[in-house]
């Protein structure tokens, strides 16, 4: 039987969605949260482990210092209170792959709470999201299906279990209720989501890619008749790991909440699952509240009381954040905000900084980011930064058309080459003989060639009329195979006519 839907845009007409986020990020630490095996991405099962993250009778945990350092750099830069003190629980729930048959995390004493964070849409409406708080926790292991369709349970033959992950550090960041976004709450939610990956680069506390799991969010949506009713029963749709799939997977609950609710019907508090294949959600377990999980103070953790003045030193250390460095740029580079907002969803920020850097004007490395590298990145479904040129090799090639060595035209060819693994543009212009033609001998020839081609033309050009002096210039182009310099052909072609 297949899930009734109703129109998103008529759900947000006639209900108010209401958003709730939590994200979790794994620390970028070289061990673990709690004991001192290794953080490895893609090690053979099982091989990354201790007594600790096997869960072993005696195993004491240990806390992760950096890992410490790393919540509160996130918990400053959301704008967070630090707290002076506080404490590791024991989430009592049953995770196959996490053997202690519990999770230590924090509960109602969190490092950091109380903060918020603004996230700007791609027209430059900014929503302000208020974080009730951001708890230091350990990850769980994965569990591989064996026989069942896509990898899924249902089905499944059997399962197996890698402890690697279990125990890596993470730092899940709650929202309060996120209100009044409308329409756009599937856009808030992805950008919000977006923002947040950003910051943890730029902290330099993850890799924070979401393709590997390093950022994964847990959505929540419910719907009220009325931005003046009280919030509806929300669902949970757990671990979704694209801006793209958070933004799809907000339209299908609201889309599915209302046709629950135009039939009478009552949403259900429960987790879900993102299927990527449709962009719809499916049942999972029915949610827990926080009672549920009998949480109780972790007895083999003394609680934590981050020194004020350490705290003061690491916000001393906190690199420039993503909104004011935009800020900065936008101003420093003369960009129009709109300008800028394109570069920021594009994701060319730092590519074009970077070129920037290596020796090109903002203008100049704005136009081969958001031209002619965008076009080849859309035709080969290739993220910019992705592509096999580097800032420093399209700085280079604009020094050639700065120079006058190569012209427009000559430089779109030898960015061809770069992308082609031929080399630095110096090579490829070496190679492929694009140079311009810089020798008035090999013009004039080409000009006379094109004079006597047009007798009439000559003519034209001495009585005053200069109009088809285009003529031939593209003739001489065309000789040379677009390696002259059009301005200087043009003086040639009136110093020949009226010599």
């Amino acid at each position: 039987m297949s899930t009734q839907l109703v129109d998103f845009d008529d759900a947000v007409a006639r209900y108010d969605p209401v958003l709730g986020i939590e994200v979790h990020v794994e620390l970028g630490t070289a061990t673990k949260m709690f004991d001192a095996a290794p953080v490895t991405f893609g090690a053979e099962p099982n091989t990354q482990v201790t007594p600790v993250s096997l869960g072993l009778p005696g195993a004491l945990p240990s806390l992760n210092q950096t890992a410490v350092e790393y919540a509160v750099k996130i918990g400053l830069a959301l704008n967070c209170t630090i707290a002076r003190t506080c404490r590791f629980a024991r989430k009592n729930y049953f995770y196959p792959d996490l053997p202690k048959n519990f999770q230590t995390s924090q509960y109602d004493e969190p490092i950091a709470y109380d903060g918020w964070l603004d996230v700007e849409l791609a027209d430059g409406e900014v929503v302000r999201v208020e974080i009730e708080r951001a708890h230091m926790e350990e990850d769980a292991g994965k569990n591989t299906h064996v026989g069942g369709h896509d990898g899924r349970l249902q089905g499944a033959e059997y399962s197996l279990v890698d402890y690697n992950r279990a125990g890596i550090p993470l730092v899940e960041i709650v929202t309060r209720p996120i209100l009044g976004t409308g329409a756009r709450a599937p856009e808030v939610a992805a950008a919000y989501v977006r923002t947040l990956r950003d910051i943890f680069r730029t902290l330099g506390v993850s890799e924070a890619r979401m393709e590997r799991g390093n950022v994964r969010a847990d959505v929540n949506v419910s719907l009220r008749p009325s931005p003046q009713a009280p919030l509806g029963t929300r669902t949970e749709t757990k671990n979704v790991n694209s801006f793209r799939s958070v933004e799809r997977s907000v339209r299908y609950e609201v889309a599915r909440q209302a046709a629950v609710l135009d039939g009478g019907g009552r949403v259900v508090q429960e987790t879900r699952h993102f299927h990527e294949g449709d962009g719809s959600t499916s049942a999972g377990r029915v949610k827990s509240d926080a009672e549920d999980y009998r949480y109780f103070p972790e007895p083999d953790l003394v609680p934590l009381a981050p020194d004020p003045a350490w705290v003061e030193e690491v916000r001393a250390t906190l690199p420039e954040l993503p909104a004011a460095r935009r800020r900065r740029l936008v101003t420093e580079w003369g960009f129009a905000d709109a300008e800028m907002r394109d570069v920021v969803n594009a994701g060319a920020l730092d590519l074009i900084e970077a070129t920037t850097a290596a020796g090109a004007t903002p203008a100049a490395a704005r136009k081969w980011w958001m031209g002619e590298l965008s076009r080849v990145g859309a035709q080969t479904e290739t993220p910019l930064e992705d592509l096999p040129i580097t800032p420093a090799q399209v700085a280079a090639l604009q020094a050639l058309v700065d120079s006058g060595r190569v012209n427009d035209k000559l430089a779109r060819q030898v960015l061809e080459g770069v992308l082609a693994g031929e080399g630095d543009p110096e090579a490829v212009v070496a190679a492929r003989g694009l140079e311009v033609v810089s020798d008035d001998g090999p013009l004039l020839t080409a000009i006379d060639a094109a004079l006597a081609a047009q007798p009439d033309i000559a003519d034209k050009i001495r009585s005053g009329n200069l109009g088809p002096i285009g003529a031939v210039i593209g003739a001489v182009m065309k000789a040379t195979r677009g390696q002259a310099d059009a301005g200087r052909v043009r003086e040639l072609v009136l110093e020949r006519v009226n010599g």
